[in-house]
């Protein structure tokens, strides 16, 4: 059989039928002379290959062959190892909102709290495999093009909107992380300095953030290349983990007059469990940048990027569990929305901590750039190429929005909360089983029993959109920069 240079349209016969994965409920068949192509995923996994076969949980799908130049190759490099998409995922999962968790343990009760990690870890898990099997069944290589193909234009706009608030709303809690950290930093390393004048001004909260947009997170962003950042991500997995490490050693050695008072005992359950959702959301939900990671994997089976993805998870929800219940265990009511704000500014292991924090929201900036500046290229220019000019304008107003918004924006776990609540479950929930839905709608009815599961996640997903942001535009509107409502603003 001769190979083509491009992949073929899966084709179902009554001799060679298209096997049905059995997992996530999928039992779609696609039609002979179906536009389903394969796209960028359908590769070869061994050069002497002589079909393609597309690895799935318990069956095989089969589609035409594709050439050997093609392996390995694709919209977002296609050379990456599993230990390098492993690290890469894990530091897409583990970011930001990795810190915000012991306040989401305050806002929920400790119990609640931790069953709620658990279960969205979960969830997240099994959303992050519907999306790449929507991807293989659509034959589309970005999360806009996917949702695109299944909804049309209006699926685009909406996931688009969505994409972008997330890639913002992360952007703005790394600055707002940064300014909250690095002056506490360099005023412990540096106390004299931090006296004077001339300290006051560059190690104050506005100074060093705008340094680091300027110097640091711009000159990053302008870059198109996602490729190779294994090595990047497993500094920042190795740094997450001290952080950790040290909020777990320190917490105890502090005054009591900074921990929960004895008097108060640790709540078990909460009145702000929807707030509580969003900022564990927007701590789990990496769907954004999915695409990304499974398209740049070497051989991209969905076997092989299921392994990515478990083993990922499993390493976040560990990481998750023990932050916030030991965060929340020690600082109980007073518990911040930047857990490290909890800890006194000379304490030094902290002080390593919040460094490395800070580290970790540079090379992870860039990530949430290049989603947010592919989706304004993909809605505006979609049909133009490359152009330097724009491409540095679009990054440079990006960068200059997020400055913009982490300059006035103080409270973290306030931002969290609005960021998880609305994109994050959008993107992580409702919209992976809806495209699940739409893809299988040919051969599965609307209410077979197997198609319960993606019906529940959308319903859990919208209930939790609506619910989180409302409480939390009201929670902020009340409370604003309150004592332990988030991060303070340290001028």
């Amino acid at each position: 059989m001769s190979t083509t240079s491009q992949p073929g349209p899966m084709e179902a016969s009554a001799e060679d039928p298209l096997s049905s994965t059995q997992s996530l409920g999928l039992h779609t068949r696609v039609p002979s002379g179906s536009s389903h192509t394969l796209g960028p995923y359908a590769r070869v996994p061994d050069s002497d290959d002589s079909a393609l076969e597309l690895e799935t949980i318990g069956s095989r799908d089969r589609a035409e062959p594709v050439s050997e130049s093609q392996s390995g190759t694709g919209a977002y490099g296609g050379g990456a190892s599993m230990l390098s998409s492993f690290f890469n995922l894990t530091n897409a999962i583990v970011g930001a909102g990795v810190i915000g968790l012991p306040y989401a343990m305050r806002q929920a009760g400790f119990v609640v709290g931790l069953a709620m990690v658990i279960v969205l870890a979960l969830l997240v898990d099994w959303t992050l495999r519907v999306l790449a099997v929507n991807s293989k069944l659509s034959g589309r290589q970005t999360y806009q093009d996917m949702v695109e193909y299944c909804f049309g234009r209006w699926g685009l706009f909406a996931s688009s909107f969505f994409q972008g608030a997330m890639a913002g709303g992360g952007m703005a809690s790394f600055i707002v992380i940064v300014g909250d950290t690095l002056p506490h930093v360099l005023s412990a390393l540096m106390p004299s300095v931090g006296q004077s004048a001339f300290g006051r001004v560059v190690f104050s909260r506005r100074f060093v953030i705008a340094f680091f947009v300027v110097f640091m997170a711009y000159p990053l962003s302008l870059y198109r290349d996602v490729g190779k950042l294994g090595k990047t991500s497993a500094f920042a997995v190795v740094a997450m983990c001290t952080i950790i490490a040290a909020v777990v050693v320190e917490g105890p050695r502090i005054s009591p007059s900074l921990r929960a008072s004895p008097e108060k005992p640790l709540q078990l359950a909460n009145t702000g469990v929807f707030q509580a959702v969003g900022v564990i959301t927007f701590a789990f939900v990496c769907h954004h940048n999915s695409f990304m990671i499974y398209g740049s994997l070497r051989k991209p089976t969905l076997n092989r990027y299921f392994e990515v993805i478990h083993l990922s998870t499993a390493i976040a929800t560990v990481a998750s569990v023990t932050i916030a219940a030991f965060g929340y265990a020690y600082f109980g009511e007073k518990t911040q929305g930047n857990i490290l704000n909890n800890f006194p500014q000379d304490n030094f292991l902290i002080n390593i901590a919040r460094f490395l924090f800070a580290l970790n929201m540079i090379t992870t900036f860039p990530m949430e750039t290049l989603v947010a500046r592919e989706v304004i290229e993909s809605l505006a220019f979609r049909n133009r190429g490359f152009s330097m000019r724009r491409h540095v304008w679009i990054t440079t107003g990006l960068c200059a929005a997020g400055l913009a918004i982490g300059e006035t924006v103080c409270n973290l776990g306030v931002l969290l909360e609005l960021t998880g609540g609305m994109s994050a479950s959008f993107l992580a929930f409702i919209l992976p089983s809806a495209c699940f839905i739409k893809l299988s709608y040919s051969s599965t009815p609307l209410y077979s029993r197997k198609l319960v599961g993606h019906w529940l996640c959308i319903i859990f997903g919208v209930t939790v959109m609506l619910l989180s942001t409302v409480l939390s535009i009201r929670h902020a509107a009340r409370a604003g920069s309150g004592p332990g409502a988030g991060a303070s603003c340290w001028q």
